[in-house]
């Protein structure tokens, strides 16, 4: 048993240790929280130099606990793909993507440097070609404010094409306009507004036979699907999704060869979807481009385009009022 003065000393001493110990703590932690991230984290819009043409691309990196680097990709067609690692040393990545496609045995390797805001690098695709790209970081695109609307226009004046215009000059084009209906009676190349768009309101009416296929490009970057799923369970790559990154909450969607509805409203890259009468996504950010998009500067405004290269689609309204 201790005198009661050498007692309150190694008392003192302990309350004295403990209080070091916790400020060590707590400086520790600021520390770790004040460390600069991988300069790689965040989301990357690429232009890839194709055979023919250049065409977009787009890949995501975050962080998965205390070391590893995870992420996503989205190539030129298809969906937003995971990424199960991406390696970094130095300022140099690599990261390898599985085939997306049956027919296709090779995997996407995805190789560059970052530097700031900017990164470079090659990827060898899907069919085995080593292609260059650059590429810069994403804009947040996150809206300031409620937005003020102008007047609602007309896209479709159910007449002609008037507006409208073949988003390749090769390939089949089957658009016409019959019955006052906007058709895509033979599938072939997509069909593209004439006009930009920055935010918008869009209301579209349109129909389809069983098991068809279509989507509405959202300035030309982010596909809104529209698909034969009545039935089905909601998935991103389906009807009322925005395709492979935002899933609807329900799948409100009527069967085939009933006119149908789309309500969208899309500020920066948040977005709220409409399905016949239903909201089904509620303004959640789109994290990028999906695949077939036009081109990967998110921050320019774009046309709206209709999917012509998978299957028969009409429509009998398409209504955009912008934003002031």
């Amino acid at each position: 048993m201790h005198p009661p003065f050498l007692s309150r000393a190694i008392a003192f001493s302990r309350s004295v240790g403990f209080v070091l110990g916790l400020v060590s703590c707590l400086l520790g932690l600021q520390a770790a929280e004040s460390a600069p991230s991988s300069p790689l984290i965040g989301r990357w819009d690429l232009t890839v130099k194709g055979p023919d043409r250049e065409y977009p691309s787009w890949f995501e990196v975050q962080k998965s606990g205390h070391k590893t680097l995870v992420g996503a990709y989205v190539g030129q067609f298809g969906s937003a793909r995971p990424v199960s690692e991406v390696k970094l040393e130095g300022n140099r990545f690599r990261f390898v993507v599985p085939p997306q496609w049956e027919e296709r045995t090779t995997d996407v390797v995805v190789e560059g440097t970052v530097q700031g805001d900017t990164v470079q690098g090659t990827v060898t695709d899907d069919q085995g070609r080593r292609l260059a790209w650059t590429g810069r970081r994403a804009p947040k695109l996150m809206p300031t404010g409620e937005p003020k609307w102008g007047k609602p226009v007309e896209l479709f004046n159910g007449k002609d094409l008037t507006g409208w215009k073949a988003l390749w000059s090769k390939g089949p084009h089957g658009w016409v306009v019959k019955d006052g209906l906007l058709v895509n009676a033979k599938p072939g190349v997509n069909l593209v507004t004439t006009g930009t768009f920055g935010d918008f309101k869009l209301h579209v009416e349109f129909r389809y036979p069983p098991k068809s296929n279509s989507g509405i490009y959202l300035r030309g970057r982010y596909e809104a699907q529209i698909e034969d799923n009545y039935g089905l369970d909601a998935e991103s790559h389906l009807i009322g999704g925005i395709y492979g990154f935002l899933t609807p909450s329900v799948n409100a969607a009527k069967p085939a060869g009933e006119w149908q509805s789309y309500d969208i409203t899309l500020t920066g890259r948040v977005v709220t979807v409409v399905l016949n009468g239903e909201r089904v996504i509620d303004r959640q950010v789109i994290p990028g481009i999906t695949g077939g998009a036009m081109d990967s500067n998110e921050a320019a405004p774009g046309p709206l385009y209709i999917q012509g290269d998978h299957g028969t689609v009409e429509f009998r309204k398409i209504t955009l009022t912008p934003a002031r």
